[in-house]
């Protein structure tokens, strides 16, 4: 399609769906200054809950563009998991840490979906280059010179019209309307099953349910039961592959479900759906300049907690490489390294989400639990597990390359991201490496690409720990490249602009550092 085709509205990126990893990674693209156009078929946010766990790294992000602030206290900080027996004898205890992280959150928190997308979409109102079109249905996605031309019907019925972007990303849902622009093929990890959600508001708070996640290992009724945000709570309970779904969502029938923990006076119906729990993702997330992101990449059992993680995760992935491709910082070459990265981290998490889920069911077949099969083998799920990202921007082997470096807080008890948001750092060790003229900078210096430094006794401690001087962190906050030796500290400098255009000050310095160190 030539250039000089007509539209409606020309933008930066088009974000095809406004849940939550649309909003967010309009709300990542907004803070640049770039034009967004969000295009959502529906003409306003779900308002029941869905999504109900976030975890650390997300929170993180949500830092990142500023909104963690107002999110935090609508959470509940989750203590944990517990594996329990037919009559409630505990199996397993895996509870979370509930003091605060090396990530500067806490591990794992509750939350009401509602809560997250509206502190998403009124983030939104702090940028006037980002313009939000509900109503809409994307029915084309047809490449052009100088980028995508989407074309979109109102809902309702009226005029269609047309959009054209420089990069579009589908975060429009397992039902992408994307997906099919970049290719039709999955990897499927082999769990497909239906499970009844139920959530419920209580009258009033009941303690004897607990605040932890709880699974029930019951050999003829394998169920979870999840405390909510405020008196909100939820169960899940495996459905056999010939029950009526329409039945199984009557409101009797659910009370008589609930009756074991719950009286028909003690709380109110919410929401009761029967879902299919598929664990599967896209063979391609990106075809020129259209990519995807979210459940139109990836779906997983909810067994880990991780769906929505993931896609917030896709979003602090991509959102700062496409920030940078945008301001000519780096090629376009950069966006492959996205899918790269992404796929199998995503699929990490997939396979602990099966492995718990047919865990659970194996428990449910055989009668009888082991406990010690809930702390090795098949379930080494039962642990704090961060899989690092597949190949793509790290450089060596190094454990920490390609995880989240640590945040530290500083005086004022900003979290120490403050310092480099948007941009590289360089975490170092002063007794180490000297000063090499980077220096600490604010935020307000304005986003590029020269790095930060970086300097603090618990980062030094870590970095210690690690065997290392110095390690180079990316705006998402993991960690890109490592320097384990003074000698090699000006190296890993040099191998970010294998990436990235860096700024003439950096590259002058590198040209008086010596080639076997600063």
């Amino acid at each position: 399609m030539p250039e000089s085709a007509e539209v409606d509205f020309r933008a930066d990126v088009a974000i095809i769906g406004y849940g939550p990893v649309g909003a967010s990674l309009a709300n990542a693209l907004g803070r640049h200054g770039f034009s967004v156009v969000v295009l959502e078929k529906e003409k306003t946010a779900y308002s029941l809950p869905r999504a109900v766990h976030i975890d650390d790294e997300c929170m993180r992000f949500l830092q990142a563009i500023d909104l963690a602030d107002a999110f935090e206290p609508t959470c509940h900080v989750n203590p944990g998991m517990l594996f329990v027996d037919a009559g409630g004898t505990l199996l397993a205890d895996w509870s979370r840490p509930q003091e605060t992280g090396p990530l500067g959150w806490h591990a794992s928190y509750r939350f009401h979906q509602p809560d997250l997308e509206t502190i998403l979409r009124a983030g939104l109102a702090r940028f006037p280059t980002v313009r939000v079109i509900e109503g809409h249905t994307v029915t084309g996605l047809d490449r052009c010179d100088t980028g995508i031309v989407l074309s979109c019907e109102p809902t309702n019925g009226g005029e269609p019209t047309r959009f054209s972007a420089r990069y579009a990303v589908g975060c429009d849902g397992a039902r992408s309307v994307t997906r099919p622009a970049i290719g039709p093929d999955f990897v499927d990890f082999g769990f497909n099953e239906r499970w009844l959600v139920v959530d419920v508001v209580l009258h009033a708070d009941l303690p004897r349910l607990g605040d932890h996640t709880i699974q029930h290992c019951d050999p003829d009724a394998p169920a979870t039961y999840v405390r909510g945000t405020g008196l909100r709570r939820r169960w899940e309970f495996r459905l056999d592959p010939q029950a009526d779904a329409a039945a199984e969502q009557e409101p009797d029938r659910v009370w008589a479900r609930l009756g074991r923990w719950l009286g028909t006076d003690e709380g109110s119906l919410e929401r009761a759906a029967v879902y299919t729990f598929r664990s599967r993702m896209a063979k391609h997330w990106r075809r020129g300049r259209i990519l995807i992101a979210g459940d139109a990449a990836h779906e997983t059992p909810p067994f880990m907690g991780q769906g929505l993680c993931a896609g917030l995760r896709d979003v602090a992935n991509l959102s700062w490489k496409l920030a940078l491709v945008l301001q000519g910082g780096a090629p376009d070459a950069l966006l492959d390294s996205y899918a790269g990265e992404r796929q199998p981290h995503v699929a990490r998490y997939i396979d602990m989400a099966v492995a718990l889920g047919r865990l659970i069911n194996k428990t449910a077949m055989d009668k009888v639990i082991d406990p010690k099969r809930l702390e090795s083998g098949e379930a080494q799920i039962i642990s704090s597990i961060r899989p690092p990202l597949g190949p793509g921007l790290g450089h060596g082997d190094h454990p920490a390359i390609g995880r989240p470096a640590p945040q530290v807080r500083l005086a004022d008890r900003t979290g120490s991201d403050v310092l480099f948001t948007d941009r590289f750092a360089v975490l170092a060790d002063p007794h180490q490496v000297p000063a090499c003229g980077l220096t600490n900078r604010s935020r307000t210096a304005g986003a590029n690409t020269l790095p930060v430094r970086i300097e603090h006794p618990t980062l030094s401690a870590w970095l210690a720990d690690q065997g290392l001087v110095g390690a180079l962190v990316r705006p998402d906050g993991m960690v890109m490249d490592v320097a384990r030796s003074p000698e090699t500290f000006a190296d890993m400098l040099v191998r970010l602009g294998q990436h990235v255009s860096l700024p003439e000050e950096l590259e002058r310095l590198l040209t008086v550092l010596p080639k076997d160190g600063p």
